[in-house]
């Protein structure tokens, strides 16, 4: 063996042979998240497509074949190891295959690069993964929770929990999930697995019919879930679903202010249908008796209302207020009004004048309900 080779031996890669798995026709770079799509702009033109196309096998695959994802990464890594979504996913199928340890250096190199915590979860799930439940939970406390979205929140709180276990601490691992987001009257894409692990660490603890309650929690969220419309109909990732269905015997503090408010709202509107406006005298009335003492004035016609002891500047006045007064649509329908046959005939014509802009007010707001 020559020097030449000799030297070009030592200083040969050293990385394991791999070779890229095959990148289905149908792939399109567009698949791939935008923001992903941007970071791979410091590539040149052809690598970007290529790196691109593997990260959208992973996507594809994560689920079915981790392995075969995990395999696109490399392949990614191998041409992008700098970029921070490349090293992100690398992790994320690391994990997904079992290699905690290799997903926990992958996410520390992301982290580095990024800045980002928002694999901090992950990260604390691989500590626990190679052995080191006391590692995972210095690692989580190490991170303020409200920089973190609420997703990220929720994961690490679960990690956080499974870490506790791990030491066979059940009541601190219940304590890490008692968290904001606990809550079973509303469902996000993260309320299943936080209901479920609060189910398990109640069972873990003894508390049998509690954790079968947040069992049947998380399944009703999964169903309410189901039923949102699909994701692209509508940009709030943030938005709610409540849960209207009542679990039997589920006694909750979340379900006692739900029922409280429930019965409130339930008086306002029994008070507003045993009011009729046209037993109201158009002589005493005022503003505060149109709006029902807090009824909703949309609810409200004037249909009835006599006029017959009013002047005209009277039902202008009382209009104006009524329609100033409403935070809401205001259905004014038709006002009969009885004037006495001695009322000039241009007292009528000034009443027509004075009343006729509410017609204009609305049909505004109509269009706009």
């Amino acid at each position: 063996m020559t020097e030449e080779q000799r030297m070009a031996r030592e200083l040969r890669s050293v990385r394991a042979h791999h070779e890229d798995p095959i990148i289905d026709f149908d792939v399109d770079v567009n698949e791939l998240d935008r923001v992903a799509r941007n970071e791979l702009k410091t590539l040149t033109k052809e690598n970007a497509e290529t790196v691109a196309k593997h990260l959208v096998m992973a996507v594809r695959l994560i689920d079915s074949d981790p392995e075969l994802a995990h395999q696109h990464v490399l392949s990614a890594s191998r041409r992008a190891g700098r970029i921070a979504v490349v090293r992100e996913t690398l992790g994320i199928t690391a994990y997904a295959t079992g290699d905690f340890a290799l997903a926990l250096r992958e996410m520390r190199t992301f982290r580095r690069i990024s800045g980002s915590n928002e694999q901090i979860a992950l990260m604390v799930d691989s500590e626990r993964g190679v052995g080191r439940s006391d590692k995972a939970l210095e690692l989580g406390r190490s991170v303020d929770r409200s920089t973190l979205t609420e997703a990220t929140q929720v994961a690490l709180a679960v990690a956080m929990s499974g870490a506790r276990l791990d030491l066979d601490q059940p009541d601190l691992a219940l304590g890490e999930l008692e968290i904001s987001q606990l809550d079973p009257t509303k469902a996000f894409s993260y309320s299943p697995e936080l209901f479920r692990a609060y189910a398990e660490v109640l069972e873990e603890l003894g508390r049998t019919e509690e954790s079968a309650e947040w069992l049947t929690c998380a399944e009703v969220a999964e169903k309410a879930l189901e039923m949102s419309p699909p994701a692209g109909e509508d940009e709030s990732d943030e938005d709610i679903i409540v849960i209207e269905e009542e679990l039997e015997g589920f006694d909750d503090d979340f379900d006692g202010e739900a029922d409280g408010e429930s019965e409130a709202d339930a008086g306002d509107a029994s008070q507003a249908e045993e009011i009729l406006v046209e037993d109201v005298s158009a002589v005493d009335i005022s503003v505060e008796d149109v709006s029902l003492q807090g009824a909703p004035l949309e609810d409200v016609t004037l249909e009835d209302v006599h006029a017959e002891e009013l002047s005209a500047d009277d039902v202008a006045n009382l209009f104006d207020e009524v329609v100033e007064r409403s935070a809401e649509e205001v259905v004014l329908t038709s006002v009969a009004m009885d004037f006495d046959e001695d009322l000039l005939e241009d007292d009528v014509a000034q009443v027509l004048r004075d009343t006729a802009h509410l017609a204009g007010e609305e049909g505004g707001t109509e269009s706009r309900a």
